[in-house]
Parts: structure tokens; sequence; C-alpha cells
């Protein structure tokens, strides 16, 4: 009786506790560290931390910040136990909620770490304590690692044709005196690689790590084994995948062209005691496994292949501690020189399953599976036949050809006349896939497919009146999301894999809208800090003649020069390729207020820009480089036809345009982190390259510009070329150029494209937008619509030889549909989010009568919802607690807008072009007429 009388005690007390702290009208949630929600692994000496505020009561306004506590534990304690042990920030006066930098005690390498966060809301108020975060830390020097390289003592030689090396397998048995506590294995790869511990696959990414430049770096993943870890006998095998090995821009003279791996780890018992260090050695074991890549892994030199599985060499148990290995072989040791590092991004993961459609009976005995989507990933098919019976599946992305850029998986079947392919260490893109080799007609129910991309979080929901928005919406994003497999957004993922730096121009801010990418675009920039210093390259980097030895070829020359991708090196562009380090770490900036990406970039930035300096003359751009490396604009419409265009006048003018645009990014990013030489010596840069390229190429009696086509006219004003008063006239000219001269369609590229829609969203001219993105004849969204797309294509043609059907290209409508349509726009002068606009746009009810979007900002969850009906506006707008919004709503020839919320917390504070403008906090609101 005294005990439950006790506990009753000790249950009000506790409610007592937790009702008088949830008074404060907010709470942390979302908590994150690096942009990752509980990362493992981590070598960032001092991580950031940042949450969004949820609010107690939904139907309050103005709910605020004003101070926060941030404690981090070494264990997980409640409070009054120390839990801040490590750090306790005491209360900070302050609003800021992003990225707040670790301040405790030096961190620990391969140590958990637990942490939370307190606020004080508008009123002092202070808020209960977050749910607990964690992170584990990596290894913070490289002499914290003992292992060593290890590998077969096979190599890849493109002399001697296609791949023959089977993925091989390590394994390395030990015994344990009693079931650890703890146990983190490190493992970095060249190449792919899977983790076992006694049978059991850890984790549940696959094509682990994230692509990287594998001539300076190796990333590596942290992973707690300690679960799968027994008192007794206990393996650990290593499978690896032949994929980036190979791949000739990353062949060096101090390692050889075979998978590689280096892991390491330390079991730890129950009592705090160290049990063993288990690392790679000479001691490991290995044999190859049943699996093999086909191809040679790259653009020009036969392709990516596929992967081919042969159940004949199936070796059972091959992962169990209790094979006898004894015929296995030694592994053999390597030293190259590889920079190790944290993955620091999230891992790739099988989504959204896919299953097919139809399946087609073929006379000749095969069978077509349509899947009914075009994708980038894996599939699983069961096979039956007679042992040694090789089954083919051929992968295409026309209806019409059966193979497309030579993608092909093989089964060979085993004693048991049965199995399952499952794709490994390689994936495949298409919609259909041809079965060659069945004896029996296979099940739609039986095949599965997967799209495989990086497992970064959805942020946005868009939904409109139009049909055609809604296909090019959800269309943009599933495209998108096929080409982030491995921690870069690639150009396709069938035909080159390469991270273009200009085709980012068209995705970045689509993804930054739709998506969470701190982590993945903070990775991508790395990858572009490795790979300066060597110059573009293009041709076969199989050929010992010409790799690294002639202009264009991959030289390293040091300096700031940059090559066109990141971080495959290989492919052909222009300034505008490797002015992506100077636009990239902006936008991240503009839309997470992070100042560090720009410190830690700025180097590369002011060497980019330093490598410009030595190719101009009278202030403007010179021509540079190779052949491919001066390209401006890339597929119009019509360029095939047309030819390149990298040599024209035309071209040197929207180069000129593109480096003038870079020079003023350049320059706010030195002001921003206080770099005011640098800012000032740049910002006059491109006022003297601006008059000079103004003056050469404006035509005063059309208001144009150099060739006077759509691209060179996008050119000038997302430069910014023209004198201030010029710029309206401009604007004219392009509204021109769009709905007469081009009747409403497109005509611009890549680059060209990405530079018309960021000028058109920022002058708010959502009209001449919609008139391109509305058409459904060539060039157009639209025509992809009505040709059966299910991804977006490469070139604005519908069926050209050799062209990609799911490509970077044209995505950069991804971004207007939220700041756009919905009408969710950052405000220019405050990052981050914590202050924005939203604004209705100015189409008509016949264009789009209504829209509804929702964006998971870094600062909580914006939503807005329009609707035009009988020519009356309604909109919905929900304000995030910590932030505050600028709404834009139609003046509609005076007539008086309601808000169903007390005046108090809604200002007006201006009418201009055609809006009204309030100023408000945050809350729930509702606009009409």
């Amino acid at each position: 009786m005294k005990r439950i009388v006790f506990l009753l005690i000790l249950l009000i007390l506790i409610t007592n506790e937790v009702l008088g702290k949830s008074q404060s009208s907010v709470i942390p949630v979302n908590l994150t560290c690096e942009y990752l929600v509980n990362p493992s692994g981590l070598d960032i000496i001092l991580p950031r931390f940042s949450w969004v505020l949820q609010p107690t009561d939904g139907s309050a306004y103005g709910q605020r910040q004003t101070a926060y506590r941030i404690l981090v534990g070494s264990s997980k304690q409640k409070k009054a136990d120390n839990f801040g042990d490590m750090w306790d920030s005491g209360w900070i006066t302050s609003d800021n909620m992003q990225l707040v930098e670790y301040g405790g005690k030096p961190l620990q390498s391969d140590k958990k770490y637990y942490w939370t966060v307190a606020v004080k809301d508008e009123k002092g108020n202070e808020s209960i304590y977050a749910k607990t975060a964690e992170w584990s830390t990596g290894l913070f020097s490289h002499s914290a690692w003992t292992a060593n390289w290890i590998g077969t003592d096979e190599a890849y030689d493109p002399a001697e044709g296609p791949n023959k090396m089977q993925d091989p397998w390590f394994r390395k048995t030990f015994d344990l005196k009693e079931k650890p506590t703890k146990a983190t294995l490190f493992v970095a790869s060249v190449g792919y690689h899977e983790v076992y511990v006694n049978g059991k696959k850890i984790g549940d990414h696959v094509l682990a790590p994230a692509v990287t430049d594998h001539t300076k770096r190796a990333r590596y993943i942290a992973y707690d084994i300690a679960p799968a870890l027994t008192s007794g006998k206990n393996v650990i095998v290593l499978w690896l995948g032949t994929s980036w090995s190979i791949f000739g821009p990353y062949a060096t003279p101090d390692k050889p062209r075979t998978p590689l791996a280096i892991a390491q780890t330390d079991i730890w018992a129950k009592n705090g005691q160290k049990l063993i260090r288990i690392a790679t050695d000479e001691s490991w074991k290995t044999c190859p496994s049943p699996n093999m890549l086909t191809g040679n892994w790259g653009f020009g030199v036969g392709g990516y292949g596929g992967e081919i599985w042969d159940d004949r060499k199936e070796v059972k148990g091959w992962n169990l501690a209790t094979l006898d290995d004894s015929d296995w072989k030694k592994a053999t040791v390597y030293t190259p020189a590889l920079q190790l590092s944290a993955q620091q991004v999230e891992t790739n993961k099988l989504m959204d399953e896919i299953h097919p459609v139809s399946i087609q009976s073929r006379p000749d005995g095969s069978y077509r599976v349509d899947m009914g989507v075009n994708f980038a990933g894996w599939t699983q098919i069961p096979v039956e036949g007679n042992p040694g019976d090789t089954i083919r599946f051929l992968f295409s992305e026309r209806e019409q050809d059966d193979i497309t850029f030579e993608l092909m998986n093989a089964y060979v079947i085993g004693p048991s006349g049965e199995g399952t392919f499952e794709n490994r260490f390689n994936y495949s893109s298409g919609r259909w896939i041809t079965i060659k080799g069945l004896k029996s007609a296979p099940q739609k129910e039986d095949i599965k497919g997967w799209m495989v991309r990086t497992a970064f979080d959805d942020a946005a929901r868009f939904e409109c009146s139009d049909p055609l928005q809604n296909w090019m919406y959800n269309t943009v994003k599933w495209t998108f999301e096929n080409l982030s497999l491995g921690g870069f957004i690639v150009d396709c993922p069938q035909r080159e894999r390469f991270g273009y730096g200009g085709d980012a121009h068209a995705t970045s801010e689509t993804g930054l809208f739709n998506y969470k990418l701190g982590a993945f675009y903070t990775k991508w920039l790395e990858d572009w800090r490795d790979v300066q210093g060597t110059e573009p390259m293009t041709g076969n980097m199989n050929d010992p003649e010409w790799a690294r030895k002639q202009e264009g070829s991959g030289r390293i020359l040091g300096g700031g020069v940059l090559p066109q991708t990141a971080p495959t090196y290989h492919g052909g562009g222009g300034p505008a390729w490797g002015g992506i380090v100077v636009t990239l770490p902006w936008f991240m900036y503009q839309y997470h207020n992070d100042v560090r990406v720009l410190e830690d970039n700025f180097g590369m930035i002011k060497g980019w820009l330093e490598f410009l300096d030595t190719h101009i003359e009278n202030d403007m751009l010179k021509r540079y480089g190779a052949r491919w490396d001066f390209l401006g604009d890339w597929l119009w419409p019509g360029a095939t036809s047309q030819g390149m265009n990298n040599y024209s006048d035309e071209n040197l003018f929207f180069n000129n345009c593109y480096w003038i645009y870079n020079l003023k990014t350049a320059a706010q990013i030195a002001g921003v982190i206080g770099k005011t030489e640098e800012a000032e010596r740049w910002a006059q840069q491109a006022e003297r390259s601006a008059k000079a390229i103004h003056d050469k190429y404006y035509h005063p009696e059309d208001h144009n510009y150099s060739d006077k086509t759509m691209r060179s006219l996008s050119a000038a004003l997302y430069g910014d070329i023209m004198p201030a008063e010029l710029r309206p006239k401009v604007m004219e000219r392009i509204a021109k150029e769009i709905l007469v001269n081009q009747n409403g369609h497109i005509d611009v590229g890549i680059t060209g494209g990405a530079m018309l829609f960021k000028v058109l969203r920022e002058e708010g001219r959502d009209d001449l937008i919609y008139s391109m993105a509305s058409q459904t004849t060539y060039p157009s969204w639209g025509l992809m619509r009505e040709s059966g797309a299910t991804t977006i294509w490469e070139m604005w043609e519908k069926d050209l030889p050799g062209h990609s059907l799911l490509h970077s290209s044209f995505l950069y409508p991804g971004a207007w549909y939220i700041d756009g349509v919905a009408g969710i726009r950052r405000d220019p002068d405050v990052p981050g989010f914590r202050k924005f606009v939203v604004r209705v746009p100015k189409l008509t009810e016949t264009q789009v009568s209504n829209a509804k979007a929702s964006f998971d900002s870094p600062a909580g969850l914006i939503e807005s919802a329009w609707k035009r009906e009988n020519g009356k506006i309604e909109l919905n707008v929900t304000v995030p607690p910590n932030c505050t919004a600028t709404i834009l709503f139609p003046d509609n020839n005076g007539k008086t807008v309601d808000v169903n919320v007390n005046a108090d917390y809604v200002k007006e504070t201006d009418r201009e072009d055609g809006y009204i403008l309030f100023e408000i906090p945050a809350g729930k609101y509702r606009f009409s007429e």
C-alpha cells in the first residue's frame, strides 16, 4: 500500500512538472545533427544542431522562441543525473534554431552522444525538453586507423576487354569470451560493399558508400554490429562490388583497379573493457562470389553493363562462422594514398516498390515486361530452367527497342534448377525488360522493381487545378529522385552517371524546395573541392596514350581549374559547369542559413575565379580549353541538327553573362563571411565587365542582345548586365520572344532554361512560365506527356537516337510550382525561411483556378492554398512558430480583404504592383475578398 501511495505522489509531481513546463506556447521537435536524423559515424569536431518548433495550441498566433538551452550527454540519462556532462549551453537569449554549433568538451572518436533542447517562448515560459536525439562519432584522425587496405590479387585490365573479376568476399573469424555491448565497425571501400556478421546483413542500405573521388578520398560508414555478435566464434564478412573501383578517371599508380576495403572495430564488454580490435589485414580470407560486373563501368568505354549471378558458384554458409574457409586465399594488402572521411550523407536505399503492368509473350520465346514507369534501380525476378541455362534481362527506355545503353543482367541456373535474380552491386535503368532463356512464362506478381536513391526526406507537396501541371510536377520529382543515387545528382543513370555542374543549375532549387538536401549538397560540394586542380576530362580514360597526357584528358594542373563533373571528372561543359561551385553554396545559404558552407567552400570559389582571371581580356572572358570546355546553353530545341555552338560569338556572350553572375554571387558570399577585399574586387569586376558586354552586344533598336535568341536574352537578364533603366525594356522583349516569336513555347536548353526560369521566377512572371509549361506541341513538357513519357527527357525532340529519356536537363519547373504557382517564396533578405513571402500568382482562373502546397522548410512547415472562384480569391496560409510572413494578396479593384483573425496579428504595410501587402506572425490565416 505504501508503495502505491509513493508512486501516486511521484506521478502527481511528474505531472505537475510537465504541465508547468507545457505552458510554453511551443516545444522543439524534429531534431537534426548536421542535417541528419540521429547520424552515425560523423567526423565533424564541432557538429551543428537544428530543430523546429511545434505549437502547443494550434489555434494560437505569434508563437516565438526567445531563448534556447542545449544539453549534450555522454550517456542517455535524465537531466537530473547530469545529462549535460558534455555540454550545457545554459540559457542563450536567441531566436536561432538552425545549425547551432556544439560548444562543449572535446568529442572523442567512436563514441555515441545524446542531446536535447528546450526553449523559452515569447513570454519567457520554458518548454519541456525535446525527445532526446543522438549521434555517434567516427574516427577523427588518420592515425586512429590501424587497419590495412585489402583486396584480391586480381585487377581489371581494359586491354583484355570487359571486366572478368568476380565480386569478392572477405571474411575474418574470431572468438569472444562474452557477448559485447558495443562494437562499431568502420568500413571504407573503393567500389561498393556490404557487411555481414554471423550470417546477418548489417544495415538496410544498398550500393554503399556514396560515390567518391577515389583518386583522393574514400568514405567510411559506421555499422553497429554489437547486436549480431555473440560469445564464442564469430565472423565478419565484407562483400565487395567491382563498380567504381575500375572507373577510368579513378585509376592511380598507388592502387590496382580492383575492389578494395579497409575496416576496423573495437569490441567492448559490458564492464567497459575492450575485448579485441578486429582490423583488415593479410589474415583475412577471400573467395570469389557468384556475382560479377559485366561491362567496363564508364561512358564511351563499353558502358556500365549490369551484373551476372552464376548460381553454380554459390558457396553455402559463406557468411557463417561455421564455414571451413581453409581453402580460401589470403587477402592482399595495398597502400593507396586515400584520405579517409565519414560519409556524412544519407545512404542509398530501395524506394517505391514497382510492379509490372503487363507481360507480353513473344514469338521468339522471349517475354517483354512493362514495368509501367521508367526508373533507375533494382529488380527481383524468379527464374526456372535446366542447370547451366543462362537467363538474360535486357533493359530499355524505348518500347521499340529490346535494349538501350547495353544495360543487361543475367542469371546462370545452378543445380536446383531455380533461383531468383537480384541486383547486388549495380543498377539498371529503363521501363521495359526483355527476358530471354526462360522455359515458362513469368508471372506479374512475382516480378518486383525498386527505385534506388539517396534516402533524403521529402519536403514538399503540390497540387493544382491543371492536370498537366500536376503531371509535370510529379514527373520532375520522380526524375530528380531517379538521378540522386550515390550522394550527387547525375545527368542520367544509364549512359553517363556523371555529376554535371551545368545540369545542377536546372536541378538545385528544384531539389532544395522539394527535398531535405542539406547533407546531400554539403557532400557534393566536398566532391567539387576534391576534383579542383584537374582540367576537364573527355575521351577514353582507359587509353594510356590519352589519359591525363593531352589537353582535355584530365591533366592535373593544380590551381583553381575545375572539370565539368564531380566526383566523376568526365564530361564536357563550360563556365556554368564549374561555376556551380559558386552558385550551390549560395543556394545553401539562402535556403538553410548555412554560413559554414560558404566558409568551407570559399577557397574553392576564389580559386575558380582566379582561374577565370587568367582568361580575361578587356574585362571580358575569352574562350579557353579544349573542344568540349566552353559550352554555353546546351540542348536547346534543334540543337542536334544545328550542331555545337561552343565556338560561336553568341556563346562567348552567354558565358560572359554567366561569369558576371558568378562574380556578383561570389561578392555576396564574401560579404556574408567578412571577406571585404574580395567582395569589393569581384563586385567592381562584375560592374566593369557588365558594361563591356552590354556595350558590345546590346541592340538598342530591339532591346535585345547578341544573336537575339531567347537564350541570349535570358543570359543578359540573369547576369543583369544592362543599366537599371533598361531592364524593364529587356523584360518586355523576352516576353515578346516567348509569347509572340515562339508562340508561347520555350526555346532554350539546360543552362539557358535554368537562367530563364530563375529570372522569370524572381520577376514574378508566372504568366510567361505558365505559357511555356502549358504547351503540348514541340518543344514542351506537354509533348513528353502526350508521347507517354513517365520521366523527363534529355532533349526536347521526341525520339533522337542515343538520347536519354530519364535526364536532368529540364527539371527547373520543379521550384516554380512551390514558389510560383503555390506562392511560397524566399524572402531575399532573410536566409533560412525564418521570414518568407506567400504571393498569389497572377494567373487567370481559366489557367489555374486553385493550388495548394506544403513546404517543410528548415524553419518549419509552411502551407499555402489559394483559389479563384467566380472572380473572388481566397488564400489560406500557415506560418510556423518563430517565423513571420509577408502576404501578397491581389488588389482586386479596391475590394475589401477579410482576414479570419484579430486585426492585432495582421498588419497591412503597402500596396504595390497590383498587390496588398500584409505582415503576419506565426499562425493559421484565411484571407478572402
